[in-house]
């Protein structure tokens, strides 16, 4: 299965169109105001509707209140809700069966560790996203343009699928998908000239990378199958 790329923190009508232009499988709107890429409700709206259906939309929350979750929820139509705060397994539990959405939940990732509570959330979302931890100083837990070592993640066995964010630009997904055989990927500030500021260009070079080093790492039949497609 083709590995599902994820381009986050949209705001613009331009970067959404270039993501969805270059094929990307997710797109995600950021409902947090500490974040530069946060986007209001209807903004997310336009946005949302701008989609039609060529991607999924992903509304990412931190710590978010149920009015908060339904707020976003109403203004975007998500087809997946992604977590990425401190929820715990049981909230992730209570957001997923409340609002009837699937539930990706992000985890920050430093050492072993921090995988040692990874099965518990496997049970009761829908996804897992590992990140690298944010800085002890950052005022949000995503979008800081840092990496964790991926071999953590090294034959991984989850009962869920799992995306690999953090650090993630054009030039290092091949290593990245190498080395973890993550099922999807997500960038947000390896797509970006300025904090939430989205570069049209390094949105499709990323998504380009993506696909090539998928279809490098794919088994020989099924690169044969991708090369006659195109």
């Amino acid at each position: 299965m083709a590995v599902l790329i994820k381009i986050c923190g949209l705001k613009t009508e331009a970067a959404l169109d270039a993501a969805l232009d270059a094929g990307a499988d997710l797109v995600g709107f950021v409902f947090f105001p500490p974040s530069p890429r946060h986007v209001g409700f209807e903004a997310a709206r336009m946005l949302g509707a701008r989609v039609q259906g060529r991607a999924r939309k992903v509304a990412v929350s931190v710590d978010a209140s149920d009015d908060l979750l339904r707020s976003g929820i109403e203004a975007l139509q998500p087809d997946l809700l992604q977590l990425h705060g401190r929820e715990t397994p049981e909230r992730v539990a209570v957001v997923r069966s409340r609002f009837g959405i699937p539930v990706m939940k992000a985890l920050p990732v430093t050492e072993r560790a921090d995988l040692s509570s990874v099965h518990l959330y496997a049970k009761v979302a829908d996804r897992i996203m590992f990140d690298a931890r944010a800085p002890r100083e950052a005022t949000r837990p995503g979008g800081h343009g840092l990496a964790f070592d991926w071999r953590l993640l090294e034959n991984l066995a989850l009962a869920v699928p799992f995306v690999l964010s953090g650090g993630l630009h054009a030039g290092n997904i091949a290593e990245a998908l190498d080395i973890t055989r993550a099922g999807g990927l997500d960038v947000s500030s390896g797509v970006e000239r300025a904090p939430g500021e989205k570069d049209i260009d390094k949105i499709r070079e990323f998504i380009r990378a993506a696909r090539a080093a998928d279809v490098a790492l794919s088994p020989e039949p099924l690169r044969a199958v991708i090369a006659r497609g195109r």
